[in-house]
């Protein structure tokens, strides 16, 4: 009989996973609080970007079944959590939805059972927010169950590395609950890496994203001052990547955004802080500079219109791109929103164009334009954000009246084309 894994949270992270469980032949059950997440993937709709409904309607055949019904956790053998962790207002992560989805697991847990954490957080919480919950029903994690954690590595987008050939690192609360897990995650992913401990393992994902958080900091204060000096730094990272060893190339562009760079290194920091007493000073100087690149990026558009004497009160400026990434619909802290609020903060017609958002309802004044060549042609100036792979870049900026590229994809002695 095949291995009973409830995994709540079906969001980006929770329903690859879940796919890939069931796909294996994993009897796999997904718990939401959102009645019309569950209801529309027991219909076959998928809402995220990486899966299709095809995807779902193939999960549902190999027996998935989605519902907001805790009590599945009474006969679950596994139950990951696999909930969100936003920013809290004091600089840690919010962990109401980790409380949340414990304490389900707490009223069902039983002898035997496997709890896994994927949900980022800050080191200790496996052990110091999540075990006395599940302990408090009077069984002992690593005697009477298992308890681990196991950082969630989602890419939305990456067409190359998904759950299944992504390196899974996990850490147990002990030896045995690390290879109970490890265990689990070899049944349908390819590699397993094993840590000490759940902090550990905690730790290192934090570690992966501040490592880029930092760099793309570095290149994006280059960006500023290389502009002063009349210094091309695009070119200056081609030539610095042709080394081939010691350097990998980041890059600048108008701010960072999505689930994981903008938010979990400040999960880092404030841990720091408050169990240390003092700053991590990378981690809060890269936030800072990454946090300003919008600001500066509508700074670069008024000298772009100054150039041309006209204003930016009243000028119509089109923002291509306002997802955080491309090629998804992803819109979670995507800079383009700020930029689009400080334009019109100073009195610009804000326009977008975005192939996968319809209804920007971030910013609602933002009017979209729905014929792409007739809004570049009308804009006083055409703002790349995001290079989406159904842009036409070269001829876009060919069309433009002015060109302002932050992502680095076109030649920047094109007449009217200016890049960040």
């Amino acid at each position: 009989m095949s291995m009973q894994t409830v995994i709540i949270g079906l969001g980006y992270v929770g329903l690859p996973l879940a796919r890939e469980a069931t796909m294996a032949g994993l009897n796999v059950i997904g718990l939401d609080v959102n009645s019309g997440v569950t209801s529309a993937l027991n219909n076959g709709r998928s809402h995220i970007d990486d899966l299709s409904d095809r995807d779902i309607n193939d999960m549902l055949k190999h027996g998935f079944s989605a519902t907001t019904d805790s009590r599945v956790l009474a006969e679950a053998d596994v139950a990951v959590i696999c909930v969100p962790t936003p920013l809290s207002n004091e600089g840690g992560p919010d962990l109401r939805a980790v409380v949340g989805a414990v304490s389900m697991i707490a009223e069902n847990i039983h002898k035997g059972m496997l709890v896994i954490l994927e949900s980022t957080t800050y080191p200790g919480t496996t052990d110091e927010v999540v075990r006395p919950i599940l302990e408090a029903q009077g069984l002992t994690a690593g005697v009477d169950f298992s308890l681990a954690f196991s950082p969630e590595r989602i890419d939305p987008g990456n067409s190359s590395f998904g759950a299944k050939n992504t390196p899974k690192v996990v850490g147990g609360h002990t030896d045995a609950c690390t290879s109970e897990a490890a265990e689990f995650y070899e049944q349908f992913v390819d590699r397993t890496v094993r840590t000490k401990g759940t902090r550990e393992a905690e730790m290192a994902k934090l570690l992966e994203n501040t490592y880029r958080h930092v760099n793309i900091a570095l290149v994006n204060e280059m960006a500023r001052f290389c502009h002063d000096l009349e210094i091309d730094l695009w070119d200056v990272i081609e030539a610095a990547k042709s080394k081939p060893f010691g350097f990998q190339a980041f890059y600048p562009g108008p701010g960072v955004g999505g689930h994981c760079i903008p938010i979990d290194p400040n999960y880092l920091s404030h841990n720091v802080k408050s169990r240390l007493g003092y700053p991590f000073r990378f981690v809060e100087l890269a936030q800072e500079v990454n946090s300003r690149m919008p600001a500066y990026v509508v700074e670069r558009a008024q000298d772009i219109l100054n150039a041309r004497e006209k204003a930016l009160k009243g000028s119509r400026v089109l923002l291509l791109g306002v997802t955080y990434k491309p090629n998804i619909a992803d819109q979670r802290e995507s800079p383009a929103k700020e930029v689009a609020e400080r334009l019109l903060a100073k009195g610009s017609v804000v326009e977008y164009h975005d192939p996968f958002v319809q209804d920007w309802d971030a910013v609602p004044t933002a009017l979209r334009t729905e014929d792409l060549a007739v809004g570049v042609a009308g804009a006083d100036l055409t703002i790349l954000l995001q290079n989406h792979r159904t842009y036409d870049v070269a001829s876009l900026a060919e069309r433009a009246i002015s060109f302002f590229d932050t992502r680095g994809e076109v030649d920047s002695d094109g007449a009217g084309i200016t890049r960040l």
